[in-house]
């Protein structure tokens, strides 16, 4: 058996076994393609902030949080983010909820778009554990990081399938171009053939972006690959957005929700001034007085890891204790950065998303046109078995028949 057939079998069986999986992810994976841009125009669409009179300052920001605080003490205040432009709204992630606020008057104007987040959190979920909950995520994660393992290899073998052995002008055309002439069996394979060449390097790299996610080993080889030791693991802090903390995240939102947010206002406008052209800043607030604090600021739409920086401040005297822009990252933690962000296509901003999600479609496609042919040679095979046998009992009977009528040969 050559080469080729064996990979042929083996890309055949990935496929029927991991199929369906993959086809899930991939349809739930485009329509996450605008995710990030469609939740942040249904948050703020019905929300107009205009200052009340030209050039009017914004409150300060430890006095809206106060505002914030007195309106909605329950669950407290952990990440504020504030936007360069004026028209925009302050928004306060509380628990699981995030609030938009009035940079001018500290009025809370409302939640956004739950139903559109909600939305989002279901294709999320099925996008990364099969919709399991509660103590079956872990198995939904297990059998999601196991097919795309399983479609990484689909996608290399593929390519080396598909590589023609005949490479005229007529067949190569016939294998990248899609004919509309074509039904059944002759459209499957044209449509996965051409697909398959039209998406196979991006679709790698999103799927390859998958796996370094899925699993610690496939992140730490980022690092070594360039010679580098993967960064020791930090155990999940108890925070309000981690739902693996526990009981711990309570105590977490108790000692911030007691913290003053007093001299929050030097330490943002020392965060403005260190990138020229920022467009958000966002802060966790400190459980301590005496605790640093961590500044994100961000030139692009956040998804774009190389526009953005981590800028951590002394909080009584505002001096740099540490700034940490995309440059002055290891190669190692730049490539798993890169990486991560090339799945979801947001390291090339709105052209890379698009190109993600469409692969990712195209990834559907893939999965449905290649069990669709599976089924086909396996009908075909059931056929050539059947008529074998009916060959094989004819063969025996002849004989038989050819006896009792006194026909001899």
């Amino acid at each position: 058996m050559t080469l080729r057939k064996v990979l042929f079998w083996c890309h055949l069986a990935a496929g029927v076994t991991a199929g369906v999986v993959i086809l899930i992810m991939s349809v739930t994976g485009g329509l996450l393609m605008y995710e990030r841009q469609i939740i942040a125009w249904a948050d703020t669409r019905e929300y107009t902030v205009a200052p009340p009179s030209a050039g009017a300052p914004r409150l300060p920001v430890e006095a809206i949080i106060a505002k914030v605080s007195a309106a909605e003490p329950r669950p407290a205040i952990t990440t504020v983010t504030v936007r360069a432009d004026p028209g925009a709204p302050v928004s306060f992630a509380a628990g699981p909820r995030t609030l938009f606020v009035n940079p001018y008057t500290g009025l809370v104007m409302g939640e956004g778009a739950p139903g559109v987040r909600r939305f989002f959190r279901v294709v999320t979920d099925w996008h990364r554990v099969l919709a399991f909950s509660g103590d079956r995520r872990p198995i939904g994660k297990a059998i999601t990081g196991a097919c795309n393992l399983a479609f990484l290899f689909i996608i290399a073998s593929g390519i080396f399938i598909w590589w023609p052995r005949t490479r005229t002008r007529r067949h190569l055309r016939s294998i990248t171009m899609f004919n509309g002439s074509l039904q059944g069996k002759a459209r499957d394979f044209n449509w996965h053939n051409v697909i398959g060449f039209w998406s196979a390097i991006p679709l790698f790299v999103v799927v390859l972006g998958s796996a370094i996610i899925s699993y610690p080993w496939a992140s730490d080889l980022v690092y070594r690959l360039v010679g580098e030791a993967p960064p020791a693991r930090q155990r999940p802090e108890a925070t309000p957005g981690n739902a693996s903390a526990g009981r711990g995240g309570g105590a977490s939102r108790r000692s911030a929700q007691s913290t003053p947010a007093a001299g929050i206002d030097p330490l943002l406008a020392r965060a403005e001034q260190q990138v020229a052209g920022w467009r958000t800043i966002s802060f966790r607030l400190p459980a301590a007085a005496e605790a640093p604090v961590v500044f994100t600021i961000d030139r692009g739409m956040g998804g774009e890891p190389h526009k953005r920086g981590t800028l951590t401040l002394n909080r009584p005297s505002a001096e740099i204790v540490r700034w940490e822009p995309f440059e002055s990252l290891s190669q190692g933690r730049r490539l798993r950065t890169w990486l991560r962000f090339a799945h979801t296509g947001e390291v090339y901003g709105l052209i890379g998303q698009t190109i993600a999600g469409l692969v990712s479609f195209g990834g559907a496609v893939l999965m449905y046109t290649g069990l669709a042919l599976a089924f086909r040679r396996f009908l075909a095979w059931r056929v050539r078995v059947r008529s074998a046998r009916r060959a094989e009992v004819g063969a025996g009977l002849r004989p038989r028949l050819g006896e009792g009528l006194g026909i001899r040969d």
